[in-house]
């Protein structure tokens, strides 16, 4: 893909690499989300398994692409719900259940995109030892900033230079607590978080003044 993987635009350290701006950034968000929900609610249910910054690649529009998937299915039956592996873990992404029980679930993934939108809203590695010791894991830190509005600025991407809307924010980090939650069956399906995510975008306030810290 001509723009290379959203891990390089996000974290990558060349110096041609600029900035992603906030309405980029929801565009990803939004079709990654798609690409998602389309393999949830195909025929034979997908499992992406393996859901992460590198594997999300951009076309030359800055659209989002899915690749290197697990694609796991889900039996035709309906009667399973999960499918039982080996648990090869991307450190961070990996659902605590997917951890503790080895088993493969469509609420694994969506916890995963969690994992990817607090990414997106920070700037920050879900995982970077080079941070200060609280900083280490991305999601244990973000956590309490969530909720409030007031707090969401202190985490927010510093790249970003303030430019972006509150709003948005505030609610991007609304559906990420829900698709962080540590039981399955309390995340949202992707289809409604893709509905989340295209309402968000179409009330995105524009023109941005930048959220002065």
């Amino acid at each position: 893909m001509p723009k290379g993987s959203l891990e390089n635009h996000l974290f990558g350290r060349d110096s041609d690499v600029q900035p992603l701006p906030w309405d980029i950034r929801l565009n990803i968000l939004v079709g990654a989300a798609r690409g998602l929900e389309f393999l949830h609610s195909s025929e034979k249910q997908v499992i992406y398994k393996d859901f992460k910054m590198s594997n999300i690649l951009l076309d030359e529009s800055y659209n989002a692409k899915m690749s290197d998937f697990g694609l796991d299915k889900l039996g035709s039956s309906g009667s399973e719900t999960h499918v039982s592996m080996k648990v090869i873990e991307t450190y961070g992404y990996t659902a605590p259940e997917y951890i503790a029980t080895g088993h493969l679930t469509m609420k694994s993934d969506v916890y995963g995109f969690g994992v990817v939108l607090v990414e997106m809203l920070t700037g920050l590695c879900v995982l970077d030892t080079n941070l200060s010791s609280a900083k280490h894991n991305l999601v244990d830190w973000v956590k309490p900033y969530l909720p409030q509005k007031r707090k969401l600025i202190n985490i927010m991407d510093s790249r970003l230079e303030g430019k972006y809307p509150s709003k948005a924010a505030f609610q991007i980090a609304q559906v990420a607590l829900k698709c962080l939650g540590r039981e399955p069956k309390t995340r949202p399906s992707m289809t409604a978080i893709v509905e989340m995510l295209e309402r968000i975008a179409a009330s995105n306030e524009k023109p941005m003044d930048p959220v002065h810290h």
